[in-house]
Formats: C-alpha cells, structure tokens, sequence
C-alpha cells in the first residue's frame, strides 16, 4: 500500500527536488499570471502588462520557465535546510532580497511604460506568490522547525 503526504503526493516523490520544484514554480506562475490578469482587466486595459513585457506568449514562456527555476532552487534550499538547518536563514534572507529586487524592478517598469498599475500587478503579484509559496512549503516541510534548530546553533 502507498503512502501519502499531506498534499497527495505518493511518499516516494514527496521530497524529490526536482518534481517537488516544478510543481510549486507552475502554481506560482499560474497564480501570478492570473493575478496580472485581472488587474490589467480590472484596470480596462486587459493584457497590457503582457503586452508590455513582450507579449502574451512571450511573456507567459518567460514566466512559468523562471517560476520553475525559482521552485527548484527554492525547493534545493529547503531541502538543504534538513542537513543544516542554518541554511534555512539563508533562504529568508533570499526571499526578503528577492521581494527587495522585485520592488525595483517595479519602479522601472513604472517609469517604462506601465504605469502605476505595476506596483499593484507585478509587486502584488510577487507578493501574493511569497505567501502562496510560504504557506504550500509550510504544509510538506517543518520550516519553524528548521528555524528553532538554527536558532539552537547559534
């Protein structure tokens, strides 16, 4: 008989960095997409940012091809964390750089042609998919647990 973790996914491939990477950058992507989506409708210019950002096609290739990546190496660091969970810092201190990263490019995309609906579409979009990641990480990983055994290195 299988065994199965908290989300649905047989033990065996439970904590396979690769797979487990994948799956979490297309529902980033997905749940980002559909975010600029909506405030670009909401806004009465459905697909500009898009438009914007190379097109439809372009822009969505792009997209879900970084969300992936992103899994995968946040996926790596998590995993990294069970060995040395001092590691898990490091990965708070990355999502906290990147969001910094993304503000700026936000304000350049505000000034390229955007507007100010970019600070609510592509931030909030980061923003939204650092929650998301958070908590799905938080229901197949111990993250707190891994922070306490930092702090008790310390």
């Amino acid at each position: 008989m299988r065994t199965l973790d908290a989300v649905g996914w047989p033990r065996t491939l439970a904590h396979d960095t690769r797979r487990e990477g994948i799956r979490l950058g297309l529902l980033l992507a997905t749940a980002t997409w559909l975010w600029i989506a909506i405030v670009d409708l909401a806004a009465g210019h459905p697909f500009h940012t898009f438009s914007m950002l190379g097109g439809v096609l372009i822009f969505t290739a792009v997209h879900y091809s970084l969300n992936v990546i992103y899994g995968m190496i946040l996926l790596s660091a998590i995993h990294g964390a069970e060995r040395a969970p001092s590691l898990i810092i490091a990965v708070i201190f990355g999502l906290v750089t990147f969001e910094g990263a993304f503000a700026m490019f936000t304000n350049i995309l505000v000034d390229y042609s955007l507007g100010d609906t970019a600070w609510f579409a592509i931030f909030g979009g980061s923003l939204i998919a650092t929650a998301l990641a958070i908590a799905l990480l938080s229901r197949t990983h111990p993250l707190a647990a891994r922070l306490r055994q930092a702090e008790e290195e310390r």
